[in-house]
């Protein structure tokens, strides 16, 4: 580990440690199990959900270690004891993981992420995979249909006041799979290739003694092809200012207030009437999947968003839970046998699980088949479960660039009611086989 890139070990609740320590204790700790994480329904109606973070986890997977100041902290505060200190100064995940490839879709039950190991070092990674995938699932899933909504128009993600720093990171890099052209964070730029922008806000305009300075400033240090903040004051006169300035080059203009489709109208009849009829017009402004769709008709060539994208647009986490499926009866080598919550409102499905999903005649997604055994030749339809990690060692990096295509491979070949906004069901539905109710 390198100074800018600390453990993750820590970034885990209490009782995983408690759980690891009564295993120890009870010699259970070693023996087979198997975990899968997926969500029992998807947030707010939606069609379908978007798995994202899978390469963030396996670089949080490399650096889960324990370094001797943590595990002082952990006996200082008698959270682990002699044994659990030795179990966890030698932790290195030596299983098996398996996953839905990043920028896939899920639907409820899809089993998005199975873990194979002993309980004890499968247990411990509980707490980073969901808070991971809870998170960029989330923002990738409304990402998603931000894209939809603006009909090929470009999105700018440009959420990092309005969520934890390091959070808005992830949420650049979830934004970008899901179809977002830019972000505005330079951290993402730097860490995972997201393509960077940003021109001006308006304390830059306020700087100055009036648009016409500030204006010329900008142009004078980025060139006539940028963008113009036009809203500080009003809108009209800073438009005739742009253009007397940057010319019929004038490259966009921003609005970031007011009544959006009724200004974008009135901007690009003045534009077209000064002689910069090739300028853009940015919007910007608290928009979502929703305000976006209603701005479709409008003389618009992009939008940025914030707020709504970093919170999920309403669900800001997925709702995925992480839940022991199968265990071996005494020791590691032991057959699996399948285990299952039976709680009110909670049950899960016990038994290790594979995933298809089946086309039909048109090539569109008809089914997500979960079921018992290993797809076959028998099993029609596309894998859905990877290896990412293969006895400890990570085999499944890949660039983000990756995910972002399959993302858009896979939406495409969602039934046509996948990209409606209205709630709704599911778009396509999940079968168990066999069913286990």
């Amino acid at each position: 580990m390198t100074s800018d890139q600390p453990g993750t070990a820590l970034l885990t609740d209490h009782y995983e440690l408690t759980m690891v320590r009564a295993a120890l204790r009870s010699g259970t700790a070693h023996r087979r199990a198997v975990f899968e994480m997926f969500a029992r329904q998807l947030p707010n109606g939606r069609r379908y959900g978007v798995v994202a973070g899978t390469g963030r986890l396996l670089d949080a997977l490399e650096r889960f270690r324990f370094s001797d100041a943590e595990l002082a902290f952990l006996e200082r505060e008698h959270i682990a004891d002699a044994p659990t200190l030795e179990f966890l100064r030698g932790y290195r995940f030596g299983g098996t993981i398996w996953g839905y490839a990043e920028g896939d879709c899920y639907f409820p039950g899809s089993p998005i992420l199975v873990v194979e190991g002993t309980f004890a070092e499968a247990v411990i990674l509980e707490t980073l995979a969901l808070s991971i995938f809870n998170h960029d699932c989330a923002i990738a899933s409304a990402a998603s249909r931000m894209v939809t909504a603006a009909h090929g128009r470009p999105l700018t993600e440009m959420g990092s006041r309005r969520t934890h720093e390091w959070s808005a990171v992830a949420a650049a890099r979830a934004a970008y799979i899901a179809g977002f052209a830019t972000t505005s964070n330079l951290q993402a730029g730097y860490q995972y290739g997201v393509p960077t922008t940003g021109t001006s806000a308006h304390a830059f305009t306020l700087l100055f003694d009036g648009e016409k300075q500030a204006f010329a400033a900008q142009l004078d240090s980025l060139g006539s092809a940028t963008t113009l903040l036009v809203d500080t004051y009003d809108v009209q006169g800073a438009i005739r200012t742009a253009v007397e300035l940057a010319g019929p080059d004038l490259g966009a203009i921003r609005i970031d207030s007011g009544d959006l489709a009724v200004v974008a109208r009135e901007a690009r009849a003045q534009l077209d009437s000064l002689g910069a009829g090739r300028a853009r017009i940015i919007l910007t402004g608290d928009l979502d999947e929703y305000s976006i769709a209603a701005l479709a008709a409008e003389p618009v060539a992009g939008y940025g968003v914030g707020t709504s994208l970093v919170t999920g647009s309403g669900a800001p986490t997925a709702a995925l839970v992480y839940k022991l499926v199968a265990r071996s009866e005494s020791d590691e080598s032991g057959p699996l046998r399948p285990v299952a919550k039976r709680s009110v409102g909670k049950p899960s499905r016990g038994g290790r699980k594979w995933a298809v999903r089946e086309l039909d005649d048109r090539g569109s997604a008809a089914v997500e088949r979960v079921i018992d055994h290993e797809p076959q030749g028998r099993d029609s339809g596309r894998r859905l479960l990877h290896v990412l990690v293969r006895d400890g060692e990570i085999v499944a990096r890949e660039p983000v660039s990756a995910a972002r295509s399959r993302h858009e491979a896979t939406v495409a070949e969602l039934p046509a009611h996948a990209r409606q906004l209205s709630r709704g069901y599911p778009a396509i539905p999940t079968v168990f086989e066999p069913d286990q109710d």
